[in-house]
């Protein structure tokens, strides 16, 4: 299986979820956490791929039965077993993780082979890894999580870049330099969360 196709599956699953936890948070009815959860998880890949002229990957059947998977199972069983407000945080900001980089590192490996230039594997990695919840959040009109949550977009950019310069210089990438990627990324994000480490920002008297 191509690797960019698995890291878009992983990615999928964890955005539904995070999306569907969202949904739950928000009181929506089931309509209301399909589109939340099918939001996120489609959101910043269909916008990659229009980019690239890609046919969207949620025209793939497999794609939307992932998330209409996910959904009904959520409302069958998550609903019941998450009722603690501290279990479903914990969860989404778990899967959100795992979701932020298994996009960020599909949408680099999909600009490296096609032959982008650093900036171009940047701008790729980064609107695939964030445009589902920028979308998700603004549809709930929420602040996005990008603007104000822990280097929330660092994060895709340390996977371009990482990505980008290794296969630079050494003309590919394998499973090793991903996983490494993939495991220090996610550890970065979970770690941003706990000690709250936040970008600079400017105030003014």
């Amino acid at each position: 299986m191509d690797i960019v196709l698995i890291f878009d599956i992983i990615g999928i699953v964890a955005f539904a979820i995070s999306g569907f936890l969202v949904g739950i948070r928000k009181q929506f009815d089931i309509l209301g956490i399909a589109i939340m959860s099918a939001t996120t998880a489609f959101g910043g890949g269909i916008v990659r791929d229009s980019i690239v002229s890609r046919m969207p990957f949620v025209f793939n059947f497999y794609y939307p039965s992932i998330t209409l998977f996910i959904v009904l199972i959520g409302c069958i069983i998550f609903r019941k077993l998450l009722d603690d407000t501290l279990e479903q945080k914990i969860i989404f900001i778990v899967m959100d993780a795992v979701g932020l980089v298994a996009f960020a590192i599909s949408g680099a490996l999909l600009a490296i082979d096609m032959h982008f230039n650093l900036f171009g594997v940047a701008i790729l990695s980064f609107i695939t890894a964030v445009g589902g919840s920028i979308i998700r959040d603004s549809i709930i009109n929420e602040v996005p999580m990008l603007l104000k949550s822990e280097i929330y977009g660092i994060i895709a950019i340390y996977c371009a870049l990482t990505l980008f310069i290794y296969s630079y210089f050494f003309d590919e990438y394998n499973v090793y330099i991903i996983s490494f990627v993939a495991i220090s990324a996610f550890s970065l994000r979970i770690a941003a969360y706990i000690k709250k480490w936040k970008l600079p920002t400017i105030h003014y008297k």
